[in-house]
């Protein structure tokens, strides 16, 4: 079985076709699927997807990107009493994401030490974005103490795998694994523990070759899993192994059992 591990599917390119989009990832393999909020106000379609589905599952929180929007500010007390909900495995997007700048970085700061101090309380994982911001992502994770977290959709500097690694983090890769630009991610993942690694679509964005200007979908995980099997040098099979015994691992509150 394969786990994707990052998604959107309430995103509208997925949801105008979920019927299809599950069953081709049934098909290639995938067997669970966690939804992820970018928006507080995306929290109950979230849910409701995660509800409906049996091999879904979800996290709630507010990406950075939307963290200066009116109605997005959210404090951990509201967080904690979100995630209590069954089918809420994990606590993200969140982070810092310094590329764009869609919001102030002390904004961003604080919703993200907000985030921590939540999964720190609710035992539940973190899900990190972070694009352009390793030192502060390093720093924030390290004033906050300790926090059961993945490095999603992975593609920056050695620096956040080798130091988040220290941390107790785990690494997941998308289909940004496969792109032919992507020699440098390969080359800091082949030395990152295969126990530590995780693999996801973000899916409807980043579809790996040879998807690529197409709608990701989660049947492209096979893609980047087949990808990091090549990169580590062992089976799909033991990537699909591996990588979902990770996810168990880094999610207990998700059954092992459909």
């Amino acid at each position: 079985m394969l786990i994707d591990s990052h998604c959107h599917l309430d995103f509208p390119s997925l949801a105008q076709d979920r019927d299809g989009v599950m069953t081709r990832a049934r098909a290639a393999g995938v067997g669970r699927f966690v939804n992820i909020s970018t928006r507080r106000s995306d929290f109950s379609a979230v849910i409701s997807t995660a509800e409906s589905l049996s091999d879904v599952y979800c996290s709630l929180g507010i990406h950075p990107h939307h963290v200066s929007e009116s109605g997005e500010d959210i404090s951990t007390e509201e967080i904690i009493s979100l995630v209590a909900h069954p089918k809420v495995i994990g606590i993200g997007e969140t982070g810092l994401d310094y590329f764009y700048d869609s919001a102030p970085r002390t904004t961003q700061q604080e919703s993200f030490r907000r985030h921590i101090r939540a999964a720190q309380a609710t035992k539940l994982p973190l899900i990190i974005h972070s694009r352009d911001a390793e030192e502060d992502t390093l720093r924030i994770l390290k004033e906050e103490g300790p926090v059961t977290a993945v490095l999603h959709c992975f593609s920056s500097r050695r620096i956040l795998a080798e130091e988040g690694l220290k941390l107790g983090l785990y690494v997941s890769l998308s289909g940004i694994l496969t792109f032919k630009k992507s020699q440098e991610l390969r080359d800091i993942v082949r030395d990152v523990p295969i126990d530590r690694l995780l693999v996801e679509t973000d899916a409807p964005f980043l579809a790996p070759e040879p998807y690529r200007g197409k709608v990701c979908e989660p049947a492209h995980v096979a893609r980047t899993a087949q990808v990091l099997a090549d990169v580590k040098g062992v089976s799909v099979d033991e990537i699909a192994r591996q990588t979902s015994e990770n996810f168990f691992r880094l999610f207990p509150k998700c059954p092992e059992a459909a």
